[in-house]
């Protein structure tokens, strides 16, 4: 019986991973039944009127009829929708709203049906399907997870409607099912405070030898986890030793009484985890949980530096699965294997098109579809689907890896308008990650964080490398470090390395004060955005967001 949600998870899982392998060979037809489908059941709306989606039959009509548009177009309709009115943009009763975390951007409204999120929900268990297949490779299977997203409803519209990020919405559908999957009770999930969060589930999971695998949307998240229990080993123990929760920790005494109710002593594993620290000198995943099997996490973008810390922790030997690339707005995308950047398109979430690098300034770009990319090249993503937008442009850039089958695999690069430029020459957050990555194997060091930003009162402005090292940790030969940047980012960046011929002043170095990037982190939360959806920029304009902190010290390069 303790195996059943396993059993039923990869049962579905293997159905629907099939099921999208078959639909992957034949991406065209898939596109196109999707789409039909679509304008069928979403022609009565009030925006399929305006559109007259009944009169659309073809892939090319729907391309000429229906402009792409930003999220700032649906706004108003989002908003009415909030309000309880309905048909706007979906026939299907609004069950939820799917609010994004506003880290890159204002935050935006997503209308969820259960048909929308059915739909998604085929590729979630696809994902869950490529992971088992994985693991049973390496001879590892799926076992209790390990996860700290917040599972909280954040409030109710003026219509009656919930609202709050995407993850609490899919949670709180299947919670029969996550309890069981996960290591510690659904209500830990349900705490508030980011911290007491992250402490209960790690507390709870320690109790389980067998955890199998650790969940976060974001590579950062995992390494606080690592981090929360390499500092708070010996709390941890004490806890298990006693059999009772903290009290200084951030809960109501309704929580508290709850959580109290499924927590005892577990003094053999205590013994365990006591010896383990004695010997070690240290707690890290690995030597917590010998049965550790996997991370899943996110892939490509800001991720890439982060993954690169995971052997701070012991990390580093397991697979690394991306799930599945998407967002409040959809999934667009299923990792089909561990340690790969690349994500099979999901053809039957969405229909999917996608606007060439030579057509990004253009007003009304021309697009291609999937059968039409290449690999290496990097395209936005528009996306049509069940939320009742057509043509959506997310605002992600992505780089075509290969292909699965027929259809093509996306490597998510970085957001529109991720972009860093003196004058013009488009910096990427790609381009400083691979810099960085450079600079750490070069110096053998690791760089606890760091960000690009531009000066304020020259121009054109230089380059300002903002750095934060690990503590007592100092760094050798600074100026030559800049230098190499600089010389390295000619290399990753061609266009950088002809505007620094002339028009680009030399970069600068700045090395920020233990704890910068915490009250970054700090900042954003303080805007509304989730711990558990944060995305630290790697290259930013906003001054604001990094304006104050404390620099220890500022290196210049010479002309």
């Amino acid at each position: 019986m303790a195996n059943l949600p396993f059993q039923i998870l990869t049962t579905l899982g293997h159905r629907a991973k099939n099921e999208l392998i078959e639909q992957t060979k034949h991406p065209l037809a898939t596109q196109e039944k999707y789409l039909k489908t679509l304008l069928q059941h979403h022609q009565k709306t009030e925006l399929g009127r305006h559109y007259h989606l009944e009169e659309i039959k073809t892939i090319d009509q729907f391309r000429s009829r229906i402009p792409i548009l930003p999220y700032s177009a649906y706004d108003p309709y989002t908003q009415r929708i909030a309000q309880g009115e309905k048909n706007v943009l979906t026939p299907d009763p609004v069950i939820y709203i799917n609010i994004t975390s506003g880290s890159t951007g204002k935050q935006k409204k997503i209308p969820v049906t259960q048909r929308f999120q059915n739909s998604l929900g085929k590729a979630n268990l696809a994902s869950m399907g490529f992971l088992d297949t994985a693991l049973r490779q390496r001879g590892k299977k799926l076992e209790k997870l390990l996860v700290t997203n917040p599972a909280l409803i954040r409030g109710y519209t003026e219509g009656g409607l919930k609202y709050g990020p995407a993850g609490p919405g899919v949670l709180h559908t299947r919670k029969w099912l996550y309890e069981w999957l996960f290591a510690h009770p659904f209500t830990t999930l349900q705490v508030a405070d980011s911290f007491t969060r992250t402490y209960l589930c790690l507390l709870f999971s320690l109790r389980n030898e067998e955890l199998g695998g650790l969940i976060a949307n974001f590579p950062m998240l995992i390494l606080r986890i690592c981090h929360y229990l390499e500092k708070y080993a010996e709390s941890f123990i004490q806890d298990l030793e006693r059999g009772t929760l903290p009290k200084d920790l951030d809960l109501d005494s309704k929580m508290r009484s709850r959580l109290n109710r499924r927590f005892s002593a577990s003094p053999k594993r205590a013994r365990e985890l006591r010896e383990i620290l004695n010997t070690e000198g240290r707690l890290t995943p690995p030597l917590a949980w010998k049965n550790l099997a996997y991370i899943t996490t996110a892939r490509g973008g800001t991720s890439d530096f982060y993954l690169q810390h995971f052997s701070d922790y012991d990390l580093d030997h397991l697979p690394v699965f991306g799930g599945a690339f998407a967002s409040a707005e959809g999934t667009f995308s299923v990792y089909t294997d561990v340690n790969n950047d690349a994500s099979a398109l999901a053809v039957n979430t969405g229909f999917f098109e996608f606007i060439p690098e030579s057509e990004w300034d253009q007003e009304n770009p021309q697009t291609l579809l999937a059968t039409e990319v290449k690999p290496g090249e990097r395209y936005r993503i528009l996306v049509s689907n069940y939320s009742g937008f057509y043509r959506y442009d997310i605002g992600d850039v992505v780089e075509i890896g290969d292909f699965f089958e027929q259809s093509p695999t996306l490597i998510f690069r970085h957001r529109r308008g991720g972009i860093l430029s003196s004058t013009s020459e488009k910096t990427t957050e790609a381009h400083v990650i691979a810099v960085l990555r450079s600079l750490q194997e070069e110096w053998g060091m690791t760089i606890h964080d760091f960000f690009v930003t531009l000066s304020e009162k020259e121009f054109p402005p230089h380059y300002l490398l903002n750095i934060e090292l690990p503590p007592e940790s100092k760094l050798e030969e600074s100026s030559h470090f800049l230098r190499r940047f600089d010389e390295l980012l000619k290399e990753t960046n061609p266009h950088y390395a002809l505007k620094r011929e002339g028009e680009v002043p030399p970069p600068r170095l700045r090395i920020l004060a233990p704890g910068s990037f915490d009250i970054v982190r700090e900042r954003l939360i303080d805007r509304g955005v989730p711990d558990s959806q944060m995305k630290l920029p790697h290259i930013s304009e906003d001054r604001q967001l990094f304006k104050g902190l404390t620099v220890q010290q500022e290196i210049t390069l010479e002309t």
